[in-house]
């Protein structure tokens, strides 16, 4: 389970953009989280992603408590975790080719066995032909670039994804086949989702249930099956 326990954070302490929020899902669950911009949603997602330590409150990886973050996070945990972006030219080495985009996560954590294999796969399984694997991020589309980000985001096979307004910036037959790669993947693994968005109709028909912001604040109970801490 990945469990959101009374979590407070923001940029400024002064100024937290969220306040005492509850989450949890249970492995093979997808949940949507959905609110307005600028409520908070992202940043409760980087901290789900291991990518923004809270202010205060905890956060359990299948049962573990989350104590360090980002590259301080033990590997199993911080591999444990896939994240998809709202915005890929913005979580995209510009520098690199998709195809070294896809092969960075197993670089990074010295995992260099069958990269060909793996992003061969993912590719294929993402939608994008050899020729784009070749191409970098500013001689693609947003679409094509976000499927890479996917792809990336599975590479290191996660039991747990966070899909941060994952497709907000496409197309609807780009979202669908996004979303259909997402749930091709979970079916075959079992992992855990967070959708984060904004539309109300995606996540409803997409996710096993969806909750709402507000309904994150001051309690575990609105939040999913965690119950108060004692």
């Amino acid at each position: 389970m990945l469990e959101l326990r009374a979590i407070t954070a923001g940029y400024d302490r002064r100024a937290p953009v969220v306040r005492d929020a509850w989450l949890s899902v249970a492995a093979g669950e997808s949940v949507g989280l959905l609110g307005p911009s600028g409520c908070g949603k992202s940043t409760l997602a980087r901290i789900a992603a291991l990518l923004h330590r809270p202010d205060s409150g905890t956060l359990l990886l299948d049962g573990e408590t989350v104590r360090r973050w980002r590259h301080r996070a033990p590997r199993a945990q911080r591999t444990a975790v896939g994240v998809v972006f709202q915005q890929p030219r913005l979580s995209a080495d510009p520098r690199l080719t998709l195809g070294d985009l896809i092969a960075e996560p197993l670089r990074a954590t010295g995992n260099r066995d069958d990269i060909a294999e793996r992003i061969g796969r993912l590719a294929a399984t993402t939608g994008l032909t050899e020729d784009l694997l070749r191409r970098r991020p500013h001689e693609v589309s947003d679409g094509q670039l976000q499927r890479a980000c996917l792809a990336r985001a599975l590479v290191l096979r996660p039991r747990w994804l966070i899909c941060d307004e994952m497709t907000s910036m496409l197309d609807a037959s780009t979202t669908a086949a996004l979303v259909n790669v997402v749930e091709e993947y979970r079916a075959a693994t079992g992992a855990g989702l967070i959708a984060v968005g904004h539309d109300a109709t995606l996540l409803h028909r997409w996710c096993d249930r969806t909750v709402d912001w507000e309904s994150l604040r001051g309690t575990a109970a609105t939040a999913g099956p965690l119950g108060p801490e004692v």
